[in-house]
């Protein structure tokens, strides 16, 4: 900078600049304080001059930095005190988001540290175990469910074709070539699922390996995690291909196959090199549940599984359209049981113990790892009884004709006896195809009837035929009844009045009432006792026109005889592992049936329906020794328009057993017995039921059933019969002494017969129970196009 100097060359001395000032409120807004000379560095450490009537300094009650986020001290003195508590919880929130994202990464890398991966060899030597299957006593044997000895065909990942490795993938993983163990976005959706009621499933294959593998298989948070950790290990220290491999020799595939290669056997009698893509599908698609999903017992489940498993393979490019379209839904072998299993009638009764067990949560693989005994409801005596009566009654008969019979306590509701068939590696016959009752369904009907208090003395028309919304239904031989109570109807079996009293009440409520009582509301995978196009009932329901399982019948009866209490029948008691530890134990869970809000109502509704077959078994001639009281009811269902009949029944009960007796052939043809005569319900099933009854009830107590208040209208009075003169008799003058004492004359007079409307047919005697035509009370094939009858 130049020096300022005067006229005599001297330089011009000025006074020292002022030190900067603040502007005052008073000064000129144009006003700027000076600068200090960047020369003067002592100037650095002046702080500015505070606003009037504040001290000077840093750290006071009134400094503050501008663009920290603090407000001003004018602004914090009037600060709100909910913005105060909302600094405070956003503190807390941002604390908890915090803690919830270490927790679970640093639970995870504790999990990594201290689980161990388990060794695919000593896991599959562990599986070795025997469940013994015993009768009720805990002595008898029944069977045995043997797990992977003898069934299991350990093969390469090489052996198993692509389509085949594919097809599964679809089914259960289908990002398991490239998921580190786990799927996150699965066990999100698998979750969200189950929050908001719904089921399904997050776990990769490597996870079901490790599930299945080790036997955990317990519902807990604990094992969910554990499952994640171990599979992120198992995948950093195997290869994809070696977990697949380990994967597709140990899942259950159902028929006693575990692994791909015994599946391939048991389902398609083939190795699985030679698999077709449809095979494939059909095999990866029972995975999820073997027991549900097996074609021979769904098979419309089945086909909706086949087909998500072939549209998720071309979803991810593994088949092409084109090809997808190409293939039909293969025909399976039928099923084979494992090897140490049983052969005869007592392996429906294995399946049915392993189905049961399964819907409680404990698998077949679970029995695999843990063993033990299962102890089952089955009398074994009762067992061999209906062995005997079937094939006693069978004997001679011709050789379409076939049975299964169904026995159950009404005061526990477990399974006494389970008669299936006789060839343990074919159809159940009593709980796996399901045959049209025919008249044995009318009870239901009248449980409806009586719940609308139309009673068992409510006269309804027997006329024959009846044609209503222009379908033709008729009685057996055409019979025509006049009026006549409901009682009497069930007696005969006049379907035409059980036609007009489902008019009355209506289908639908023919259908809850069955409901109520035990009969299923779905049948092999299909809304039962309804039209496949409406999914509502017809009139026919009356008349047993819509299939049912034997086991149903039995179980639905045994409610009657129970007074109304509902029991879900059930094959096993207990299941203790072979440690001792008692896994499953059955709770005993009775509902009202049909009136849960009046229980004695609820109890005089199931009598009332008792009364009204307490007299059927004597009118079809099958009454069970001693006059010991029964209800009972026969049906025989029409094969289609032919007049021959391809199903007839017997079911009936005392308080402490309910049986069900089927008599037909799967193949669906005509029934004819060795006569030559149509069979009926009263007959080859009346006699194989009436032969068990009287065996099982073989010095028990002649029980009686409980009395009941009417429902409805009040019986007739009695007919009066008006008692004949007596005719005059003369009295022998001598008497001659004998050791026989002379009749009365009285006992040659004319015999009374009590006054009916009801028609009379000539008696059979001798040819029961093979006479070519049904005796009374057993109602035949009709005419009707709904193949109703008794």
């Amino acid at each position: 900078m130049t020096d300022q100097r005067d006229d005599s060359g001297r330089p011009i001395r000025r006074p020292p600049a002022e030190p900067a000032m603040r502007r005052t409120p008073a000064e000129p807004a144009t006003r700027r304080t000076p600068l200090a000379p960047q020369n003067e560095p002592e100037l650095l450490t002046h702080a500015a001059t505070p606003a009037a009537g504040h001290p000077v300094g840093g750290g006071g009650r009134y400094s503050y930095r501008y663009g920290n986020g603090d407000l001003p001290p004018s602004n914090r003195a009037e600060q709100p005190p909910w913005r105060t508590r909302w600094l405070r919880a956003r503190k807390f929130v941002l604390a908890g988001l915090l803690l919830a994202v270490l927790a679970p990464v640093l639970a995870f890398f504790a999990g990594w540290l201290f689980l161990s991966v388990p060794s695919p060899t000593a896991l599959a030597a562990q599986r070795k175990q025997v469940t013994t299957i015993m009768a009720s006593d805990g002595t008898t044997e029944l069977g045995r469910y043997v797990p992977e000895q003898g069934n299991r065909i350990p093969v390469s990942l090489a052996q198993v074709p692509m389509r085949v490795q594919n097809a599964v993938l679809a089914a259960e993983d289908r990002s398991f070539r490239s998921n580190p163990g786990f799927d996150i976005t699965g066990i999100a959706r698998a979750t969200w699922k189950q929050l908001t009621g719904g089921s399904g499933g997050g776990s990769t294959i490597t996870q079901q390996y490790i599930k299945v593998a080790t036997g955990h298989d317990e519902y807990s948070i604990f094992r969910k995690f554990r499952e994640v950790i171990v599979a992120a290990k198992l995948t950093k220290q195997e290869s994809k291909d070696s977990i697949l491999e380990d994967y597709l020799n140990t899942i259950y595939f159902g028929r006693g196959a575990y692994g791909i290669q015994a599946a391939s056997q048991a389902y398609f009698g083939k190795n699985v090199q030679n698999l077709t893509l449809s095979e494939a599908a059909v095999l990866a698609g029972a995975i999820r549940s073997p027991s549900a999903l097996d074609p021979a017992k769904n098979l419309p489940q089945a086909q909706a599984r086949w087909n998500f498993v072939l549209d998720g393979m071309v979803e991810q490019g593994w088949l092409s359209p084109t090809d997808r379209t190409v293939g039909l839904y293969p025909t399976t072998v039928p099923p084979n049981q494992a090897p140490g299993a049983p052969t005869d009638d007592r392996a429906h009764i294995v399946d049915q113990v392993m189905d049961e067990l399964d819907k409680q949560g404990i698998t077949r693989d679970q029995l695999a790892v843990n063993g033990g005994r299962i102890t089952t409801t089955i009398d074994s005596r009762a067992q061999q009884l209906a062995r005997d009566a079937v094939f006693t009654e069978l004997r001679g008969q011709p050789n379409n004709l076939h049975s299964s019979l169904v026995a159950i306590d009404p005061r526990s509701g477990g399974v006494t006896a389970y008669y299936g068939g006789s060839a343990g590696d074919g159809f159940d016959l009593a709980g796996g195809p399901a045959w049209n009752p025919g008249s044995a369904f009318k009870p239901f009907t009248m449980v409806a009837a009586l719940e609308r208090d139309i009673g068992m003395y409510s006269n309804y028309s027997g006329e024959s035929p009846v044609v209503i919304d222009g379908l033709s239904y008729a009685n057996s031989e055409s019979r025509n009844y006049p009026q006549l109570s409901l009682r009497e109807a069930m007696t005969q079996s006049v379907n035409t009045a059980f036609v007009r009293l489902a008019q009355d009440v209506g289908p639908t409520a023919i259908r809850d009432a069955a409901i109520q009582a035990g009969i299923p509301t779905e049948i092999n995978g299909k809304r039962s006792m309804a039209e496949a196009d409406s999914g509502a009932p017809a009139l026919g329901i009356t008349l047993g026109q819509y299939p049912v399982h034997t086991i149903d019948m039995a179980s639905a009866y045994a409610t009657f005889a129970a007074d109304g209490m509902r029991r879900e029948p059930f094959f096993v008691r207990q299941y203790a592992n072979a440690r001792g530890t008692v896994q499953y134990q059955h709770l005993d869970k009775p509902q009202p049936a049909f009136d849960r809000a009046d229980p004695e109502r609820n109890t005089q509704l199931a009598r009332n329906v008792t009364a009204t077959m307490t007299d059927v078994a004597r009118s079809s001639q099958i009454p069970l020794t001693g006059g010991r009281a029964v209800a009972t009811k026969t049906g025989t269902h029409q094969l289609g328009d032919t007049g021959r009949n391809s199903a007839a029944w017997t079911v009936g009960y005392t308080p402490s057993i309910s049986t069900a007796v089927w008599v037909g052939d799967p193949a669906n043809t005509a029934l004819k017995n060795a006569g030559g005569g149509d069979v009926f319900g009263r007959g080859v099933p009346g006699a194989i039921w009436q032969r068990f009854m009287n065996s099982y009830l073989t010095g028990a107590p002649m029980e009686v059933f409980a009395p009941y208040t009417l429902i409805g209208p009040a019986a007739p009075p009695p007919p009066v019969v008006e008692q004949p003169n007596p005719q005059p008799t003369r009295k022998p003058r001598n008497t001659t002494p004998s050791a026989t004492p002379e009749p009365n004359v009285g006992d040659f007079g004319p015999m009374l017969n009590e006054p009916s409307t009801k028609p009379t047919r000539p008696r059979h005697d001798g040819c029961f129970p093979f006479c070519n035509a049904p005796a009374p009370g057993d109602n035949g094939p009709d005419n009707g196009p709904d193949n109703q009858g008794g």
